[in-house]
């Protein structure tokens, strides 16, 4: 049985220009492959945020990225994607965002996969861990996304629900006019009350333990050495936008 070994890392964009850089350009192709250079996620303005923190799919050596997603903060330094990306024809996002930033809460964005380790049969279900782990370190209790409907079924598994109140029942026209998107969101980062057991628990330890080694199956069955290192420092309060 072939092993694939590889490393999950997070950092802040403003401490690693380099790695940035390497993860703007996977995201790019990726979105070029579709036709989807509009996504407003892929706008690098959050480079240079603070409260932007980048999850990436690396190799041992560290060389290449595979993939990768990043956790933004509301802190009224950018708007969130998911503000720019609806707002023109969902104005009450702003508002939702208002509310939930109150007590803390960001955006999981930017997320994608290089079509090689898709094609190994690596997936995007231990990076969505990763983000949520790191997400229930930085002192935010809520986490929202706008999904594709390929990634829906995994935020669904990692503890997401379906934003109803957004939309058509969570349902959005975005990228395009022929597309939808989901709205969702985790209104509990601590507790994950909606993921399934077994994320749950793989959630909790990657939080408490964000610097590990886990060796797991891939979904074609093949072994996964994953090196996880997802310390990060929470922001100093909850943040208003």
């Amino acid at each position: 049985m072939q092993n694939f070994t590889f490393t999950i890392r997070t950092f802040k964009a403003v401490d690693d220009p380099a790695a940035c850089q390497k993860y703007i350009a996977g995201h790019s192709r990726i979105l070029q492959v579709f036709g989807l250079s509009m996504i407003t996620s892929a706008n690098p303005t959050w480079v240079n945020d603070p409260d932007t923190h980048v999850i990436t799919v690396e190799s041992a050596d560290g060389s290449r990225i595979y993939g990768g997603g990043r956790i933004q903060i509301a802190s009224g330094r950018l708007p969130l994607p998911i503000q720019t990306a609806i707002g023109n024809k969902e104005p009450a996002i702003h508002e939702v965002i208002h509310r939930f930033a109150q007590k803390g809460t960001g955006e999981i964005c930017g997320l994608w996969n290089a079509r090689e380790m898709a094609a190994n049969g690596i997936g995007s279900l231990h990076l969505g861990r990763a983000i949520v782990a790191v997400a229930g370190q930085l002192n935010l209790t809520s986490l929202f996304a706008l999904c594709a409907p390929a990634t829906v079924k995994n935020c669904l598994q990692v503890g997401f629900e379906v934003a109803g109140f957004l939309g058509r029942g969570g349902q959005l026209i975005y990228p395009k006019d022929h597309l939808l998107a989901t709205a969702m969101l985790i209104r509990d980062l601590q507790q994950l009350p909606a993921a399934s057991a077994r994320d749950r628990e793989i959630i909790a330890d990657l939080r408490n333990n964000p610097t590990q080694e886990r060796t797991e199956p891939g979904i074609k069955g093949q072994l996964l050495t994953i090196s996880y290192q997802l310390n990060a420092d929470p922001v100093p309060a909850y943040c208003v936008a």
